[in-house]
C-alpha cells in the first residue's frame, strides 16, 4: 500500500513537470548584430575661387563725376581718363556721369568699397554725413582752392542788389548743386528773399543760357576769378570785367573767352562758343561767400593701400597735357592743380546746412 502511494506521488510530480514545461516561454536563439556599413570617404572638392581683386577687369574701380558743366563733353572724356589712370596705376577704372548730384552721392554710399567721386563741397558734406565718405584732395583753379556762387542777370536789367530779386524768376543748374542751388537757397533764406518761378536748367551753362535767352530774370552758377593782365583778382574787386571792356569780349581762336587782356573763367565762358556775345548780354550782379573747391573723395571702405597710389596718379594727371582735353578743360571742371583737403575744412558748410535744414532727402524741395 505504501509502495502504491509512492508511485502515485511520483506520477503526479512527473505530470506537473510536464505541464510546467509546456507552459514555459520558449527562449529565442540569440541573433548576430548586422555588420556596419563601410564608411564612405567624401570625394575631394575644389575650393571656391577667390573674389576678384579691386582694380582688375573683373572688378574695376568706379569713378563718378557730378553732371555740372558740359555733360556730353564729360562723358566723351571718360574713356581718356580711364586710360590715363590705368596707365599710371596698372589698375582698371570705369568712369561714369550719374544723372544728378544726389545720384552720385547715393552711388558712392551704395558701393562703399570700390568708388571714387569727384563731388563739390556741399555734396561732400552730405555724403560724409550719409555714409562716411572721406576726402582725398581738392581742386585748384588758377591758384584758388575756393570758388563762389555768382548771381547773373541780363546786362540791361534794373537789378542792382540781391534784395531786388524778390519775386524774380530763377534758373538754377540742378537741385544738388552747391554753388548753383544749395548755397543761394540758404542765402535767400538768410536775407528773407522769396523768389518767383524757378527752373531747373540741367547744368551751369544751361542756367546762364536761360538768362541769355530772356527765359528767366536771374540765374545762379559758379564763379571762378578772372585772370587779369597784371596782378591777381581779389575779393575786394568787382567780380565782372571793367565796363569799358565789355564790347571787346569774345572767344579767341582757342575758344577761350577774353575781354581785352582779361580772361573770363566763370560759367559764362562755358557757352561762349555758341553765344560769343554772352558777356554783352549777361552781367554778374553779386557773389556769395567763399566755397571750398570740388573734391576727389573715396567711398568709406575704399582700400587704404590703394588710396595714395590713386592720389599720386590724379595729381600727376592734372599737371599733364592730356588733362587739358578732359578734367582740366573749362568744358569739364577746369582744374589747374590739386591740393590736400581735410574733413574739418567743411565744418562751415555743415553749419550752414544744419541751419537751413538741408539734407539729401530734401534737396530741391
Amino acid at each position: 500500500m505504501r509502495k502504491n502511494r509512492m508511485l502515485l506521488l511520483l506520477s503526479i510530480l512527473v505530470m506537473a513537470a510536464m505541464v510546467l514545461g509546456a507552459c514555459a516561454t520558449p527562449t529565442e536563439a540569440p541573433t548576430e548584430a548586422p555588420a556596419p556599413e563601410p564608411t564612405k570617404v567624401p570625394e575631394p572638392t575644389e575650393p571656391p575661387p577667390p573674389p576678384p581683386e579691386l582694380g582688375t577687369a573683373e572688378y574695376p574701380i568706379q569713378v563718378l563725376f557730378v553732371p555740372s558743366v558740359d555733360i556730353d563733353f564729360m562723358i566723351a572724356g571718360g574713356d581718356l581718363i580711364e586710360e590715363a589712370l590705368g596707365e599710371a596705376t596698372g589698375m582698371v577704372f570705369e568712369v561714369s556721369v550719374p544723372t544728378s548730384y544726389a545720384a552720385t552721392i547715393e552711388s558712392m554710399c551704395a558701393s562703399p568699397e570700390d568708388t571714387i567721386g569727384f563731388i563739390p563741397a556741399m555734396g561732400y558734406a552730405l555724403a560724409s554725413q550719409l555714409c562716411g565718405v572721406e576726402p582725398g584732395l581738392a581742386a585748384e583753379r588758377y591758384g584758388w582752392n575756393v570758388y563762389w556762387t555768382q548771381f547773373v542777370v541780363a546786362r540791361d536789367s534794373d537789378f542792382q542788389t540781391l534784395e531786388d530779386l524778390e519775386g524774380a524768376s530763377w534758373a538754377y543748374p540742378e537741385a544738388g548743386s552747391t554753388s548753383g542751388y544749395l548755397y543761394p537757397q540758404a542765402l535767400f533764406a538768410d536775407l528773407g528773399i522769396t523768389v518767383g518761378d524757378t527752373v531747373e536748367a540741367g547744368g551751369h551753362p544751361q542756367s546762364v543760357k536761360a538768362v541769355y535767352n530772356g527765359e528767366v530774370d536771374f540765374a545762379t552758377n559758379y564763379f571762378s576769378a578772372p585772370l587779369l593782365p597784371e596782378g591777381r583778382w581779389s575779393v575786394d574787386m568787382a567780380p565782372d570785367i571793367p565796363d569799358e571792356l565789355v564790347e571787346e569780349c569774345a572767344p579767341n581762336e582757342d575758344g577761350k573767352l577774353y575781354c581785352g587782356d582779361y580772361r573770363v573763367l566763370d560759367a559764362r565762358a562755358a557757352i561762349s562758343g555758341e553765344a560769343p556775345d554772352v558777356v554783352q548780354k549777361v552781367r554778374i550782379l553779386a557773389l556769395s561767400k567763399e566755397i571750398p573747391n570740388d573734391t576727389m573723395s573715396f567711398s568709406p571702405d575704399f582700400p587704404m593701400e590703394l588710396r595714395q597710389i590713386i592720389l599720386d596718379a590724379v595729381t600727376a594727371y592734372v599737371g599733364s597735357e592730356p588733362c587739358l582735353e578732359t578734367l582740366c578743360n573749362e568744358r569739364f571742371y577746369d582744374w589747374t592743380g590739386v591740393g590736400p583737403i581735410f574733413d574739418e575744412n567743411f565744418d562751415g558748410i555743415r553749419i550752414m546746412m544744419e541751419a537751413q535744414g538741408i539734407t539729401l532727402e530734401n534737396i530741391g524741395e
